[in-house]
């Protein structure tokens, strides 16, 4: 019996109809991509599926791996890429990098020639696997229908497992016009595998936490990833211990908690800085601690001190010695060391040793005008009553946003943090804005980064975003000139930069958009562009020579 309804639920399908279908079971009903003659048979299987299915028109292929990154971020689920092959998929690289870096979901369909021709140099041939094969968890090229259901399950398996990231899947264009048999996935072959914790690990943890005269928990991707702010917090008050972030882990404690002290890094806050070197036992949940914070302290200095669990095997002991380092997922790791103070009656042992730590600095201006510090602390001041998702592109205004906003939830802040890839802001808060139900998403971007992709602004046009965008503009790439003060005694090269109008360019698109030159102004603006309908963008005058 079970094997005649097997064979009845068997269809004959082409490639085209087998991705879209296996796209349908996976639940992906969100695809962001840019046609070509290659994936032309796939487009027309989506125009058949609209009702189903949403593909999302952007301008450019790097920006639609951006906005399918920050519809994982938000959604919490895989982002979906289509590209035709040649130039469409090259122009996916710096996304999939971002991705990678950053640890966030993605799979990235490429259309490719026929598969007769691969190897030959083909028009628009190009070996995408091999191109991306340093910043995706995995690659496949499909060449035969009867591999592509599975292949895409595989994939999208890999790309949502562990520490989750991009997988390309790379397809012949004979592909999708082959037909074979199909049946509808089997959720079973989808389901995510933990890493197992034991009690072993977690005991001899809280045993060294409850030890330390100055504890300190780091809170990084991992918590984000995890959503276990709230976990994180209960933990941090049973234990009366501070916390302070990566760039990553912005929001995944309260900013406004007297417990959180701040980010931490090479542009993190002294305070929390002076927190890692004053601790002497240390909690690092999901953070990679690479360069960026380990850049801040003397060789070895964070050896046998921290407590590292993270997700991912292989970054446990990666840039520095840990005390113990425990694999699993940031969530099931608090939840265990939670239960494990609860259960054995500890103690804390330590008062609160952070008081005395430096207070807060702000950005250092020069000339009394707007800095960008006072421009990000009144977008959140203002935007404070709503639940907000801010997106930002990469300088001294994401600095500056990560340090001064004030996030309030895991995940709120959307930045590029391991690949510092300008132009990933703006398509980033496309994606936010529709895995959000098309809410209200805040861009903050700076002049030069802005022109990056500035062509998405057709694209937030098209399906009607509230995208609301403030642009930092200072006429510089100001943190490569800042960078230049210090280091080339201030010879600016090539990092004065000469600026469209921002306003004009808005309305040449049909966007809503007004100009901030004097601080009493800002207000004003701002609240203007957070209560108006649609797009709106503030083209905001900042220092030029801000430090942060």
């Amino acid at each position: 019996m079970n094997t005649v309804i097997a064979k009845q639920s068997l269809q004959t399908l082409n490639g085209a109809e087998i991705t879209v279908r296996t796209l349908l079971d996976l639940e992906l009903t969100s695809v962001f991509g840019y046609p070509g003659g290659i994936v032309l048979d796939l487009y027309d299987e989506l125009y058949k599926n609209q009702d189903k299915i949403t593909h999302y028109l952007v301008r450019h292929e790097q920006a639609a791996v951006h906005a399918a990154e920050g519809y994982a971020r938000v959604s919490g689920r895989c982002g979906v890429v289509l590209v035709t092959s040649g130039p469409g998929a090259t122009n996916t690289v710096t996304g999939i990098a971002n991705a990678y870096l950053d640890g966030y979901p993605l799979l990235v369909i490429t259309g490719q020639v026929r598969a007769d021709l691969i190897g030959r140099d083909a028009f628009q041939e190009v070996n995408i696997l091999d191109i991306t094969k340093s910043c995706t968890k995995g690659g496949f090229q499909v060449t035969s229908v009867k591999d592509l259901a599975k292949t895409l399950v595989m994939a999208h398996k890999l790309a949502t497992s562990g520490k989750k990231g991009p997988v390309v899947v790379d397809i012949s264009k004979n592909v999708f016009g082959e037909t074979t048999e199909f049946s509808e996935t089997n959720k079973a072959d989808f389901k995510q595998e933990e890493p197992l914790l034991t009690g072993l690990e977690i005991a001899t943890g809280l045993k060294l936490l409850m030890s330390a005269k100055s504890p300190l928990i780091i809170a990084g991707g991992g918590v984000t990833q995890s959503k276990c702010t709230e976990e994180l917090v209960k933990f941090s008050n049973l234990m009366n211990v501070p916390v302070v972030s990566t760039m990553m882990g912005v929001g995944a404690y309260p900013a406004n908690s007297e417990n959180f002290l701040g980010m931490i890094g090479i542009f993190g806050e002294e305070r929390a800085n002076f927190a890692i070197r004053n601790s002497d036992v240390i909690l690092s949940l999901g953070a990679r601690l690479n360069d960026r914070i380990t850049g801040c302290f003397g060789e070895g200095e964070l050896d046998d001190k921290i407590i590292q669990t993270d997700i991912n095997p292989s970054e446990i002991g990666r840039n520095f010695s840990p005390a113990i380092g425990i694999v699993g997922d940031a969530k099931r790791v608090l939840a265990q060391m939670i239960a494990g103070l609860t259960g054995n009656g500890y103690e804390p042992n330590c008062g609160k040793w952070w008081l005395n730590l430096p207070s807060k600095k702000k950005n250092a201006g020069t000339s009394g005008g707007i800095t960008t510090g006072m421009a990000v602390r009144t977008i959140s001041r203002l935007s404070e009553e709503g639940r907000y998702y801010v997106t930002a592109e990469v300088g001294q205004h994401q600095v500056t946003t990560a340090r001064e906003y004030g996030f309030k939830f895991g995940g709120q802040f959307i930045a590029s943090c391991g690949s510092g890839t300008m132009g990933f802001g703006l398509p980033a808060a496309i994606g936010a804005s529709i895995a959000n139900n098309r809410r209200p998403v805040i861009c903050i971007a700076g002049d030069g980064s802005f022109q990056m992709n500035e062509q998405e602004l057709a694209t937030i046009v098209r399906y009607d975003l509230p995208v609301k965008i403030f642009i930092m503009n200072n006429g510089y790439l100001g943190m490569v000139r800042q960078l230049q003060e210090k280091s080339c005694g201030g010879r600016y090269y090539e990092t004065e930069i000469s600026n469209p109008d921002f306003v004009k360019l808005a309305q040449a698109y049909g966007i809503n958009a007004s100009r901030v030159e004097r601080a009493e102004e800002l207000d004003e603006r701002v609240r203007v562009a957070l209560n108006t309908e649609g797009c709106y963008i503030v083209d905001i005058s900042t220092e030029p020579l801000e430090v942060v």
